[in-house]
């Protein structure tokens, strides 16, 4: 079970994955001129019958089909229903990353102005290097976040619509005008021809939630570091219940930092399977290339949601110890002020700190 993964309810779970592909199908019959009202109801889907079918659809469709009186599915394939079901259940998941999202930007903005003067020792290769301003490092976590922002703003997702074989070949009268229509009903995009061995969309998606999770992960692994107890220049907020340890009753253990830092750990190979997968796309239809990417995809919308949850609470509640910094900075002043012809003013090395705080600042008010 995933740390955290109530905070993707609803979302990406089985349930969510039939209803989505309930909407595919009503969406479908409506093109075929079949109308459909079916209220609450959502099939329990068996299995057994998942396995015999090797995908959740066919016994989706059985299931429409007793309910339905008129065409169903008809000139659609399986890949085509579960597809665009993953591309639906992706704009829940992106609306709600991006949300997430912005939370840290706006608080690390906070972080950025009040800590632009916040002098810090700078350290380059685990060691002292220059003085900085923990405003400057809390605006380069920033950049990261507008990064992926920009990143997820720009992913499209589009409808899978093909057929058996990608050609639409059952679609009475205009199929590309019925595809259109399909895309319409579900608020996708129609791509222009179905994507079936082409995965690109579901690559860009997955290394978009990869690179916010790789933006995420820096921030959090810079906490870990920042917070060790024999440095304490930041700390996690606190949280009754949270951090506790099984076995040494003093510790608050970092938990979100942690878990943030693993999303980050984990998304890169899920990212990696879907491009592995997509390179085995063959044929018009994959024969296990295309049945290996949707856990991989489903894991990576979780993965990425739960984290930019977290990540959420983790800056909003961070603890800034300035006067730490400080204290820690003045001490070492001998390491951090030896740069060559730097002088032995910290003023004198932060150069234009301050002005790069400005720029990202004003990037981030532009959103």
């Amino acid at each position: 079970m995933l740390p955290g993964s109530y905070r993707a309810a609803g979302l990406v779970d089985d349930t969510a994955l039939v209803r989505a592909m309930l909407d595919v199908e009503v969406a479908w019959a409506r093109v075929l001129g079949t109308p459909v009202s079916l209220g609450s109801w959502v099939p329990a889907l068996d299995p057994v019958e998942i396995e015999a079918a090797g995908n959740p659809v066919l016994p989706l469709v059985s299931a429409l089909r007793a309910q339905v009186s008129g065409p169903v599915h008809t000139g659609l394939t399986s890949q085509d229903v579960l597809d665009t079901a993953l591309m639906l259940l992706a704009r829940g998941v992106l609306t709600q990353v991006s949300a997430d999202l912005e939370r840290v930007g706006s608080a690390l903005a906070r972080l950025a102005d009040e800590h632009r003067a916040s002098v810090m020792a700078g350290r380059t290769l685990t060691q002292f290097a220059v003085p900085i301003t923990f405003g400057l490092k809390a605006a380069r976590w920033l950049v990261g976040v507008l990064d992926a922002l920009d990143e997820l703003d720009d992913v499209s997702l589009p409808v899978q619509c093909g057929g058996a074989a990608g050609t639409l070949s059952k679609v009475a009268g205009d199929p590309i005008a019925a595809a259109s229509a399909f895309a319409g009903h579900l608020g996708l995009v129609w791509p222009g021809l179905p994507w079936h061995t082409y995965r690109a969309p579901v690559t860009r998606l997955g290394d978009a939630l990869v690179r916010a999770c790789s933006a995420l992960g820096v921030l959090a692994a810079d906490v870990l570091t920042l917070g060790r107890p024999e440095i304490g220049e930041v700390r996690e907020g606190a949280v009754a219940g949270r951090g506790g340890s099984s076995t040494m009753p003093h510790k608050r253990n970092p938990v979100l930092s942690v878990l943030v830092n693993s999303a980050a750990l984990q998304a890169p190979q899920l990212g990696a399977q879907l491009h592995l997968c997509s390179a085995r796309a063959v044929d018009e239809r994959p024969d296990g290339a295309w049945h290996a990417e949707w856990p991989a995809l489903r894991s990576l919308l979780e993965l990425a949601v739960v984290a930019a949850s977290q990540a959420a609470e983790l800056v909003e509640g961070l603890e800034v110890h300035a006067d730490v910094m400080a204290r820690r900075a003045a001490d070492a002043a001998g390491e951090l002020l030896a740069e060559q012809g730097g002088g032995t003013d910290p003023a004198g090395y932060l150069g234009a700190a301050e002005s790069f705080v400005d720029v990202v600042l004003k990037r981030w008010e532009g959103r």
